[in-house]
Formats: C-alpha cells, structure tokens, sequence
C-alpha cells in the first residue's frame, strides 16, 4: 500500500485578488492592451495615494524602473554609486549600464540593511547619488542617510522592492528619495507576474521622466494635447507595461489591504512559535525597530553557519517545504568585481548574513495547517 504524501509547501504561490480575472478581460474586450491604457492610469492613482508620491509610471519591471532613474540621473562613466552589496542585481546593473561604478557597502548585523554608519567614508568627488534597499520591507535608517545625503548634495534613491506598505516613523517607504522603485514580480505582496514603477517624489524629474519611458519622445505630451506632434527630444527606452498587466495589477492594488491582512498572520505566526526554538539554538528572527511598520514580505532566519544552512533547507524539503536562500554578495561576484569596488573595509557583514540566510514559504493564501506543518518542520530540526 502506498504510503500517503503531503503536499509539498511552495516557497511563493501568487494571490489571485477579487475583480482580477475580470479586469484582464474587460482590458481585452476594450482592446486597450498597450500600454498606458486606462487600467495603467488607475495603477499610477493608486500607487500615488499609497505613497503620496508626486507622480508614478508604471513600468515593465522594478530593473527598468532602476534603470529610468540612472537616466534621470544623467550618470557618466566613472561616476559612483553607492549601494548595499546585500541585494539583488539590478540594484547595481542598472547604474552600470551607464558606466558608472556601484560601490558596494556592507549591512548592519540587525536589519541587514545597508550599514548608514559606513556610507560617508565612501563618498568622494565622483560620487553621485546614495540608493538605499529596504530589505523585507523593513526601513533603512532614512534620517541618517537623508542627512549624508543633503550635507554632500547627492541624490537618494530608494530601491522599494520589497518595501510597499511599509513605514519609517510614519512616512511611508518609497517617499524619501527623490526616486523610488517598486517590484510587482511573482514573488511580491502583489504583483502582475512581471511589472515594476517608478515613484517620483520630485516634480521637476516628471517631464523628463515621461520621456525617457516613452522612448525618449514627448508623446505623452501629445496624448494630453500639449503638442501638435511628437518627436524624439532625449535617451530612451520602452518601459510601459501592457495595461492587460496592469488590469491584473489594479484588482491586486486594491485588494492590497486583505492580502496584507493575510501576510501578516504568517509572519506573526513565524515569529512567535519559532522564538524559543531560534533562542535556544542561537538563531536569529529579523528584527524590526519600534519606529518602523513592515510589509511582510518575507519571513527569515539566520542560522549559525553555512553547514546549518543548507541542512535547514535540505531537512525542510525532506517534510514537503521549500525555503530558499537569498542575495549572494554582489561585490565578490564576477560582475561585482568588474564594474564595482567594495567598500574600503569590505563587506565581511554581508559575507556571513550571505551563508546563513534561509527563507520561509510566506504568501497571502498560505493556511493556518500549512503554516503549522512548516514551524513543525522547522522545530524538529536540531541545530548542529
């Protein structure tokens, strides 16, 4: 007799939000699937209110939305960019691409986001602009790199990733640099399988914003009746999404407050019922500041070292439940080490959070069962 299996845990399983499957029809019915079609009018709204930005273009992902504000920027070839090494690649490939050279900051050991007491012995003439990375959500130390940021007359971008919904003293994330980058890949709190925005807390960037997201031409302009004709005026690309992903991504935004509802109790849950066991096993749980509200976005434990790690994850898909690792250091990695430079004191912080960083399944739809079978799973394995 064959002997039942449970299910496997997924890492990630997509929400499908209410008004979803009809939004994507009725943008098809309409024939209005290129992009900046109504349902992209009513993302950008909705996005605005959420974080009181000045204007939001939404974009085909949060790696074109980096790489629309390395343009804003007008970076040269050789100008800095300093950033955390702890975090995905189009953080540092974005400002690359424009010849400029990422320097790559090591975290704090707490919020493992990028270390704001390390960021001003970086700075040097060539240095152009600080962009910071909220890792899961919880906010970077923004006073402090506000303030860096003004005395030395940079730019502060924020790469919000993993931040919407999250705060810092009451400020939402996303509204401190005079750019702001959002992710609606899969994997996100919501999301449109592939899309991405630029948040535009300055008004004087909205112009030139348009036009480089609309291949570098004044057509939107044209569309509001501002011009006759439009023509190619500056650098561009195509960054506009289809309003069929945009259609989903409305239903999923105005959903958001549920699916927050519902992310939240797994966190909390995580939180709670693995204390002990992370205590009595010198495992550390994420730690959020009182000062800062967190998106749940995902759900992390450090173990004591990269053997551990790896037999967390090997002991936890052995009980049908995936965890992954996460951000390898980008300063020691091929293209780290050829169009950036670490740090003058390394990154050794990044170095060890690196190997012994492990996620948990955390989606909107994971059930009270499946998030008791994977603290389960996690209990039972013994810390060596």
């Amino acid at each position: 007799m064959t002997e039942n299996k449970l299910a496997t845990i997924p890492f990630n399983r997509p929400h499908v939000s209410q008004n979803e499957l009809e939004y994507v029809a009725e943008a098809v019915r309409r024939g209005s699937t290129a992009g900046d079609g109504p349902f992209t009018g009513r993302s950008n709204t909705l996005l605005e209110n959420m974080v009181g930005a000045e204007k939001a273009l939404l974009t085909t992902s949060c790696t074109h939305a980096l790489e629309m504000a390395a343009l804003l920027l007008d970076l040269r070839p050789g100008d800095e960019v300093i950033m955390p090494s702890f975090t995905f690649v189009s953080t540092a490939n974005a400002f690359a691409l424009r010849g400029a050279v990422p320097v790559f900051a090591d975290c704090r050991p707490d919020t493992l986001n990028i270390d704001e007491r390390l960021i001003e012995a970086e700075i040097t003439p060539r240095t152009r602009a600080i962009v910071v990375v909220h890792y899961a959500g919880v906010a970077c130390q923004m006073d402090e790199i506000g303030a860096i940021a003004r005395r030395h007359g940079l730019a502060l971008v924020e790469d919000n990733a993993h931040g919407l919904g999250g705060s810092y003293r009451d400020r939402p994330l996303g509204s401190f640099g005079s750019m702001a980058t959002q992710s609606f890949h899969v994997t996100k709190n919501v999301q449109c399988g592939e899309g991405g925005a630029l948040l535009l807390n300055d008004a004087a960037l909205v112009a030139r914003a348009e036009v480089i997201r609309e291949k570098g031409t004044n057509r939107s302009q044209f569309f509001r009746g501002q011009v006759d004709k439009y023509r190619w005026v500056d650098i561009g690309s195509s960054y506009l999404p289809s309003d069929v992903l945009a259609a989903q991504l409305t239903a999923q935004l105005e959903s958001f407050d549920g699916i927050q509802s519902r992310r939240q109790a797994v966190w909390h849950a995580y939180h709670a019922e693995l204390a002990d066991w992370a205590a009595d096993n010198e495992v550390a749980q994420p730690v959020v500041p009182g000062d800062r509200v967190h998106p749940a976005h995902l759900y992390y434990l450090l173990l004591p070292d990269l053997e551990n790690r790896q037999a967390l994850i090997a002991h936890l898909a052995e009980r049908g439940v995936q965890a992954a690792f996460h951000y390898q250091p980008l300063h020691a990695s091929p293209a780290g080490e050829r169009y950036g430079r670490p740090a003058s004191g390394g990154c050794p912080v990044t170095e060890r959070v690196a190997d012994r960083l492990v996620r948990l399944p955390l989606f909107a739809d994971l059930d009270e069962t499946d998030v008791s079978r994977v603290v389960d799973a996690v209990l039972s394995y013994e810390v060596a």
